[in-house]
């Protein structure tokens, strides 16, 4: 077995809907995710378990995860409660952030021209 953790941020009035979705999402992947979190500001985790050598297994977990960003960001909130996006979630900032992200890379080409701090984790190239 091997695991990942993932996480998302939904407005409180929101918290309950997103969490009992995500369960029944964690139910029909299959897979062993606990769902735990900072309730108190929305903040919530999964650390979905999988077997990588069963075939399919990566996927379904992948799915999971973008599933439950996808579904924060829906609801008003966010793909990243605090684990920041690094690169497993490059793509969602885009989809949360839309046009926005070209004045991140523009920041991140002004404060480091030569791409030597966390080059590719943090804004999409």
């Amino acid at each position: 077995m091997t695991s990942f953790a993932t996480d998302a941020c939904v407005p409180i009035s929101r918290l309950a809907d997103c969490i009992l979705e995500t369960k029944a999402d964690v139910e029909k992947s299959g897979l062993v995710a606990p769902i735990l979190g900072h309730v108190g500001d929305g903040n919530f985790h999964l650390v979905v378990l999988f077997d990588p050598a069963e075939r399919g297994a990566r996927d379904r977990a992948e799915a999971l995860a973008t599933a439950v960003s996808m579904r924060a960001i829906a609801m008003g909130g966010t793909c990243t409660g605090e684990h920041g996006i690094g690169w497993h979630k490059l793509d969602l900032l885009e989809k949360e952030h839309g046009e926005a992200v070209d004045l991140m890379r523009a920041i991140k080409r002004a404060l480091d021209p030569h791409n030597i701090m966390n080059p590719g984790k943090t804004i999409p190239l």
